[in-house]
């Protein structure tokens, strides 16, 4: 569990229903049970349901999540990304820390989130992000997972879909490859900033990207490693193997 002290955090989901790939995702029942409260579940365990909120733009997610006992924000229709979605939710909650879980990753790990807002807590000038190592299976070389690129002090540089980093000679190449995990953590400021700018940055449209936007901010973001292994639900064929993976963690 989170523990506060002086600072409110509270954990934001971005939920949308009209997405392109699949539509009413948020709502796609995992074992019997919406996806997004299985992800507000896990959220739960880590700031307590009071400080769980789900951003959306639609109506019939608002009502399954206020039905569980989880608060609902509702935003326009017209977010260009998933933090857009947090930074027009912040307007409306009072914290001091807000942590973005994405809403179709129903594996996140509670201790994960504890261990971002941890790190913002102790970094309030930085934007925290988390990255784990992509693993034998995965191909660094997939346009779906983000390559994180850092200073030695993880200090973002940056993230592509491209396999990252290059090496001139065969001697030279990395032992491995840094993936994104989406948790994220901001202050209201930062999420401020994020929406005034009003568009997508060059760089965060080519690689679609959100969290490139915060480097032409010239905002500082700190990488936080966390647990491999999660899974999303990006298109309906996803849902049999976070079924089985959400079975196996039951046992």
């Amino acid at each position: 569990m989170v523990c506060e002290g002086l600072m409110r955090t509270v954990v934001v989901i971005p939920a949308r229903f009209s997405s392109s790939r699949y539509p009413g995702k948020p709502l796609v029942e995992l074992l019997g049970r919406p996806m997004i409260l299985w992800v507000a579940d896990v959220a739960a365990k880590a700031v307590t349901a009071e400080n769980v909120y789900v951003a959306t733009e639609d109506q019939r997610i608002a009502s399954v999540v206020t039905a569980a006992g989880y608060n609902a924000v509702m935003t326009s229709s017209n977010a260009l990304t998933g933090t857009d979605r947090l930074a027009e939710a912040a307007e409306k909650i009072d914290a001091d820390i807000y942590i973005n879980v994405q809403g179709d990753e129903p594996l996140v790990d509670a201790g994960d989130i504890i261990k971002i807002a941890d790190c913002k807590q102790a970094n309030m000038d930085m934007v925290v992000n988390g990255f784990s190592w992509l693993s034998n299976l995965e191909d660094p070389a997939n346009v779906n997972i983000p390559k994180v690129i850092t200073t030695e002090s993880n200090r973002l540089v940056y993230m592509s879909r491209t396999p990252l980093p290059g090496f001139k000679d065969a001697a030279n190449k990395p032992e491995g490859y840094r993936k994104q995990v989406c948790i994220y953590a901001f202050t209201k400021e930062e999420l401020e900033r994020f929406a005034r700018f009003g568009r997508k940055s060059v760089l965060e449209q080519s690689e679609d990207i959100e969290i490139l936007r915060f480097l032409e901010l010239e905002t500082d973001v700190l990488m936080v490693e966390t647990r491999p292994g999660s899974l999303a639900v990006d298109v309906p064929e996803d849902v049999a193997p976070v079924e089985a993976a959400l079975r196996a963690r039951q046992h």
